[in-house]
Order: structure tokens, then sequence, then C-alpha cells
């Protein structure tokens, strides 16, 4: 009998040591969700990506703050970009950069940034998560654009047009770039994850995504009008591409929780071929039920409040500040970045309660505007 009892002893403790998490849709961001996060540009020794497998313990919190970021998540209405976007039901404004998704029980596809449209959303995050999942999106064609006129005279003056033509071309008529995506998922572990916030259950998801870029133009000589069709180019020819290539490969590292009491990336690091981290790490820094350190509210001068015909923010520094104002739903009514002063014109905006978002490189604070 003893003996039967330490079997199923074993047994629950193996059941409990081999537990996991699952993270759904549910688990992700939501309309008027915030993500503060910090970035760590020159990690400890001792951090690294860890480990695959179960029942793993990942150590972060060693981790230090070098700078800190604000990601608002806001509604698709009303923003700049809306009417080139269908079926969004999301976006993330990250510094004034609006990012377009749709969230779905099936996964997070992004459709774009600001005004350039994907071809073909592209998988951001596969859903559900669970330990195992193993899943590829593409190679799906996400840019297929024709660029002319002055943009691609600058990018591409008459001297390169000759190095790419041997002498025959002096100038870029047309430009037709593609961008193909093919990404790789895979949650390769579950486990506990320790940062400077707290402990928490998370998988972690490996991402490969290789993004190949084909870039075709046509050359022509403006004395004969003769001209040709100059295929593949390597970036490396062009010297405002020159920091860049045809095929790119980029390896990240995310841990991901279902905690409620944070939203959902808790750290990312993107690696090289060899794991080593290549561009420092990015983690979560506080609850989103937790109260932000934010910037003192004397960082600014807003008045009047009730505002009725303008609303006016001086700032006591010279640093540039990220200005976005949102409705009590979470939507975007108006965004702008300025140095020292700015003012909002409320002539066209309906009263009622709204959210003043004030963004620098130091932080941020949050001020309720009454709009009368």
């Amino acid at each position: 009998m003893k003996n039967k009892f330490c079997t199923i002893a074993l047994a629950f403790i193996g059941l409990t040591a081999f537990a996991q998490i699952t993270v759904t849709d549910a688990d992700l961001v939501n309309v008027g969700d915030v993500i503060y996060q910090a970035y760590d540009d020159n990690p400890l020794g001792s951090i690294n990506v860890g480990n695959s497998g179960m029942s793993q313990n990942w150590d972060f919190s060693g981790l230090q703050v070098s700078y800190r970021d604000t990601l608002l998540f806001i509604s698709p209405v009303g923003t700049q970009n809306a009417n080139l976007y269908n079926n969004v039901n999301l976006c993330m404004d990250d510094k004034g950069s609006i990012t377009y998704f749709n969230k779905s029980s099936a996964g997070l596809y992004i459709h774009g940034i600001s005004d350039t449209v994907f071809d073909s959303p592209a998988l951001f995050l596969p859903l559900p998560l669970i330990y195992g999942l193993t899943i590829s999106d593409g190679p799906i064609v996400v840019i297929e654009q024709i660029i002319t006129g002055p943009l691609l005279s600058s990018a591409i003056p008459p001297a390169t047009v000759a190095v790419l033509t041997g002498g025959q071309g002096n100038r870029a008529d047309t430009a037709l770039i593609q961008v193909t995506n093919t990404t790789d998922f895979e949650v390769d572990g579950s486990g506990t994850i320790a940062i400077p916030l707290g402990t928490y259950d998370a998988l972690r998801l490996k991402t490969i995504q290789n993004t190949s870029s084909v870039l075709n133009v046509y050359c022509s000589d403006t004395v004969s009008g003769m001209g040709a069709w100059i295929n593949n180019i390597p970036f490396s020819s062009i010297p405002t591409l020159a920091g860049f290539s045809n095929d790119e490969q980029e390896i990240k590292y995310q841990w991901i929780t279902n905690d409620a009491s944070v939203k959902f990336l808790l750290v990312e690091i993107i690696v090289d071929s060899l794991d080593n981290i290549a561009d420092g790490v990015s983690f979560q820094t506080i609850s989103l039920s937790s109260s932000m350190a934010e910037l003192p509210l004397n960082t600014f001068d807003i008045y009047p409040i009730p505002a009725s015909d303008k609303l006016i923010i001086e700032s006591k520094s010279s640093n540039l500040t990220a200005l976005t104002l949102l409705d009590v739903m979470g939507k975007l009514v108006f965004s702008d970045k300025f140095k020292s002063t700015t003012q909002i014109d409320l002539t066209q905006i309906s009263k009622g309660i709204y959210y003043l978002n004030l963004r620098t490189k130091e932080g941020g604070l949050t001020k309720k505007i009454i709009i009368e």
C-alpha cells in the first residue's frame, strides 16, 4: 500500500512539474491598454536566452533600465490612415508610429505601418500558444510597390544609374520593389521567468523571420531615349540602401504569459545565429494594474482646464514630446510631436472627458482633460 501511495504522489508531482500555460487572444492587449517597456542596452554577461524544454527557470532579474518607452493600444477608428485599412481592430502607437493589427482567436496579424499597407497581412503572433506549437507563415509578399518621380531620382541619382547601366543610362524612371516574408514560429520552452517586475509562468516563443527583397529599376538615357530594365539590383550598389541587404534574417525570442496582471509580452531578445544577444533586451517594467512612475505634473504647463477653443501645452524642457489625445473609449482623437510648446484646436472636438498622454525620452504622464 505504501508503494502505491508513493507512486500516486510521484505522479502528481510530475504533473505539477510539467504543468504549462496556454496563451489565447483574451490574454493579449485590448484598446485602451498601455505597456511600459524598459530596455537594457548592455545586459550583464550572466543574462542569456537560456534553454528550451519544459520546466525551465529563466532569470532576467538582473536587467537594468537604459531607457523607457510606452506602447499605447488604441482603436483604428479616427487614426490618420484608418481609411487605408480593412479588417483591422487594434492599433499600436509607438511614439506616433501607428501599426495596424487584426486580433482574433487564430492570431495577431499585422496589416501595415502608418500609410504603408501590406499587400497581404503577416502573422505577428500565432494563437493559441502552447508548448510544442510550430507553425510557418509564408512566403507572402507583404510589399509590392512601384516608385517613380522625385523620390526615385533622389534615391538613385544619375551617377548611380551610370554605374548600374555601364554608362548606357543616366536616369531612373521606374522602380519595382517586392518584399517577401517567411516566418517560422516555435514555442520551444515552458516554465517560469523572473524579471525586475516579478516572477511569472511563461512560454518561450522563438521566431525566425526571413525577408527577401527584389529591386528592379527601369533606367533610360535622356539623350537617346533608349532604356531597359535592370533586374535584381543588390541594395549595396545603391548608396542610400548600402546599409541594407536584399536577404535578411531576424531571430527573436519572446517570453509570453497569460498572467492577468501583465499584458502579455514580458521579455524580447533579438539574437544572432549562435543565440548571442544582438541588440540589448526589452522587458516590461510595471504591471498594468500599477501606477506608472511618470514625469511630475510640473514638467508641463497645460491650460486652460476646462478648455473650450484650444488647449495649450508648454514644456519645461527642450526634449521632443509625443502627444496623443484619447477619448474615454481609447479612440485616438489627435496626435502630434513638439518641442517647447504647442496647442490643440478643440473647435472640432466634441465636448466631454479626454485623456492627454505626453511622452519624452525621460518618461511620460497622463492628464484628464475636460472639453466644455
